[in-house]
């Protein structure tokens, strides 16, 4: 039986990690080859850096009342990528659950302290996020992200997050692997300077076009990621379509995606400005309870999102 992922409740809101890589490589001077971030499970002196970023992002996710939707470490923890690391199968999969058993672990302290605490896991695009690549089809995408998903089901998260996604065909495959599994599932589209996918259809067209060809299969609901609001605000068009988006997870800056993650240093971008516009959106579109971070962003930034957000949405 299929999961489900809680419906929008009238003062509940969730908050998700910030930019995990961006952060561990540049404020901590990790490489992360391939942007694989969970290999660094294997390096203990990695492993205290990573758990004093979640504990200040549940340090923030307490502050301002929010339901913690936590996640990280797993977005490349599929089997191309993970192979030109020289991970198997097998071994892949046993990294995804240490992923997740590290994240449970890090939050067991907060418990009573936040509402709720909900694990995520998070899956990447087959391909570069920002490039085309080939043209994946449904089944293809359906066959490769269902090994990655049937782990997290045996790890037993509470969602499936699949983000940086441009491709409608992948998204329909992903939202149909994640039915057969059982797990429910948010897609993240990002967003171009032009407001669009990369692969070219609006934010508009792409979910009605997930939505009708998914079916029964469809995403719990939608989100946009790796995108900073200049770029993404253009494409919310009016439509009973964007209830069917709860999520919003910005850059920290206006950048090309590709320069914020090579640039050498952490572009944190104007963490103030960044709230008000999380403000604004939060007062325009009352049914949207999922927000939190990306590229560049880090608890600075998730403590002006969440004091922002709080502030319209408390009576």
């Amino acid at each position: 039986m299929r999961q489900t992922f809680p419906q929008q409740q009238d003062g509940r809101l969730y908050l998700t990690e910030g930019g995990q890589e961006t952060e561990i490589m540049y404020k901590f001077g990790y490489d992360l080859p391939h942007f694989v971030m969970f290999q660094l499970l294997d390096d203990p002196k990695a492993v205290t850096e990573l758990r004093g970023m979640y504990q200040r992002y549940l340090d923030t996710v307490a502050r301002h009342g929010f339901c913690a939707l936590m996640g990280g470490l797993d977005y490349r923890a599929s089997l191309d990528w993970a192979r030109l690391l020289g991970y198997s199968a097998e071994g892949l999969a046993e990294m995804q659950l240490r992923a997740i058993d590290f994240l449970r672990d890090t939050a067991r302290p907060y418990q009573g302290r936040i509402e709720e605490i909900l694990i995520v896991g998070c899956i990447g695009p087959r391909g570069d996020a920002y490039e085309l690549n080939r043209d994946i089809t449904v089944d293809e995408a359906q066959e490769y992200h269902s090994a990655q998903l049937t782990t997290l089901k045996e790890a037993e998260v509470d969602l499936a997050s699949a983000m940086t996604f441009n491709s409608v065909a992948e998204a329909v495959g992903v939202s149909r692997a994640a039915a057969e599994v059982g797990l429910p599932v948010c897609v993240g589209f990002t967003l171009d300077g032009d407001h669009r996918l990369h692969s070219g259809p609006s934010l508009r067209e792409a979910v009605l076009a997930v939505d009708a060809q998914a079916g029964d299969d469809r995403p719990d609901f939608y989100g946009i990621n790796c995108s900073h609001p200049f770029e993404f605000e253009p494409a919310l068009e009016p439509g009973g379509w964007i209830e069917r988006v709860r999520s919003l997870r910005p850059n920290a800056a206006a950048m090309e995606k590709v320069a914020l993650c090579t640039l050498g240093h952490l572009e944190e971008g104007d963490p103030v400005e960044l709230g008000t516009l999380a403000g604004d959106l939060a007062r325009r579109y009352p049914h949207l309870d999922v927000w939190g971070g990306c590229c560049g962003t880090w608890e600075k930034h998730l403590e002006e999102i969440a004091r922002n957000v709080k502030a319209v949405r408390t009576p």
